[in-house]
């Protein structure tokens, strides 16, 4: 997921997820849906998305999709949608959104009175009401990532956001860039600070094994150094970028790139503890994205991972 990205962002939620969850109650709930689910990101295909997002989510049912990531919630709204209105389209082509992308900034959270503002509660409400088991924020701004003190009390805002899913029955999430693993603070990466500041049982985190690349990321490393902690991976692929692209690496069919993505998914279930395998492609080498997500598909079938 690149910048562009990021311009994408009721009490019936209260409803789904009454109850208060404590740190136990969400274990059990995890250990209770700890299947396999293979989704797609709905970034891969924007601008199908765009023009017609009911046809769009019918040709990836008809595929053999059976999950999606939301990756455009704008005024309480999911592709124009309400979150009622797009369960009800998504229960009808037997799809489930278990998680969904968007960005917590700081027109979420009122530093002066320490809570969320209304915006990141509506967030949290809506995504329950769409059945999602992870709310995941895919970028952090600028601002906060310029010391290791502020960085660390917005990781503590993080928490507290684990805390107010909680009580809708879910969990918050982080998404990687590259940012993460090329920035430091007083000699420590973004991402070592991120996990070492936030509650693994309050913040999960979301993987995205092609992106890591373009920071300086290996894959098989993070996994390894911090197990357990990755409950769903973005599944990616990667080749050297065509000029003008702006990065090193760009993303492309499964299986086709440099990064050994089967032995990652493998790796993931074995020590991350992976149980989400979302795919996403965001470039495309002249097919249409939409033969792409196919395509992903198909191969995520050869490998065994999709029924």
């Amino acid at each position: 997921m690149n910048s562009s990205r990021r311009s994408f962002l009721q009490k019936s939620a209260v409803a789904l997820g009454a109850a208060a969850f404590t740190s136990s109650t969400w274990e059990a709930l995890a250990n209770a849906k700890a299947k396999k689910i293979v989704g797609v990101q709905l970034y891969s295909i924007r601008e199908d998305m765009r023009a017609d997002p009911m046809g769009t989510l019918t040709k990836l049912a008809e595929m053999g999709y059976k999950y999606v990531e939301h990756a455009n919630y704008v005024n309480r709204k999911f592709y124009g949608w309400s979150a009622q209105e797009f369960r009800k389209r998504l229960d009808g082509l037997g799809l489930k959104m278990p998680s969904g992308h968007t960005v917590m900034g700081k027109q979420h959270w009122d530093e002066s009175k320490k809570e969320f503002t209304d915006l990141w509660k509506y967030t949290v409400e809506d995504a329950a009401v769409c059945g999602q088991e992870i709310v995941i924020s895919p970028s952090l701004d600028k601002s906060i990532r310029t010391s290791s003190s502020l960085f660390k009390t917005y990781m503590d805002v993080f928490n507290k956001s684990g805390e107010l899913c909680q009580k809708s029955g879910m969990r918050f999430g982080y998404h990687n860039h590259d940012f993460e693993f090329s920035e430091k603070l007083d000699g420590v990466t973004l991402f070592d600070l991120i996990m070492e500041n936030t509650d693994s049982k309050l913040v999960a985190q979301q993987l995205d094994i092609g992106n890591m690349i373009n920071g300086g990321g290996v894959p098989a490393e993070i996994l390894k150094k911090y197990p357990g902690r990755f409950v769903s991976m973005h599944v990616k692929d990667e080749i050297a970028s065509a000029p003008g692209h702006g990065e090193k690496y760009e993303s492309t069919i499964l299986g086709t790139g440099i990064i050994s993505v089967l032995e990652m998914v493998k790796l993931g279930e074995k020590k991350g503890g992976t149980k989400h395998f979302i795919i996403e492609q965001e470039s495309y080498q002249g097919k249409k994205p939409i033969d792409c997500v196919k395509e992903d598909l198909e191969i995520m079938k050869k490998w065994g991972y999709v029924s």
